[in-house]
């Protein structure tokens, strides 16, 4: 009998992160309609909830993401009322992003996203919490595989 062959697609954990990504992203489709915000919306909004104000540096870190990707969206949540940008009183150059009202109150309808989340993908919540700790584990090894590439 052969050994299972290294370059198969299955076996491949880039195809099985890419694969699980969009279907975990999907899934939250429907659960963030009600609430008129879409997935990438729903991480800033996260990070809001958690600390604000703050900076589009800041916020760009905290999502691991490029500042001028977050441009854009930061714009679409303005105009829905959500945030609010204001350049830094200190800093011109820094532009910051608060919360509305409105965007504060929709905390409490987003209480209930992840445990919805975690019914729609029928998976007790232990092994949620065992797989997140997987993909921190594997976030912070890929980023320091990339450092000692620098």
């Amino acid at each position: 009998m052969s050994s299972p062959d290294p370059l198969s697609l299955e076996r491949q954990v880039c195809f099985a992160l890419t694969v699980a990504s969009r279907s975990v992203v999907a899934a939250y489709k429907p659960v963030l309609e009600p609430m008129g915000i879409t997935h990438p919306q729903y991480l800033v909004m996260l990070a809001l909830w958690a600390e604000e104000p703050l900076t589009v540096s800041e916020l760009a870190e905290r999502l691991h993401q490029d500042a001028p990707t977050l441009s854009p969206l930061l714009k679409r949540l303005e105009t829905r009322g959500l945030v609010k940008r204001m350049r830094s009183t200190t800093d011109e150059r820094r532009l910051q992003i608060s919360l509305t009202d409105e965007g504060a109150a929709l905390r409490s309808q987003a209480a209930e996203v992840p445990f919805e989340m975690a019914k729609r993908l029928g998976m007790e919540p232990g092994r949620l919490v065992e797989l997140h700790e997987a993909m921190i584990e594997l976030i912070e090894a890929s980023q320091r595989s990339l450092e000692t590439e620098a």
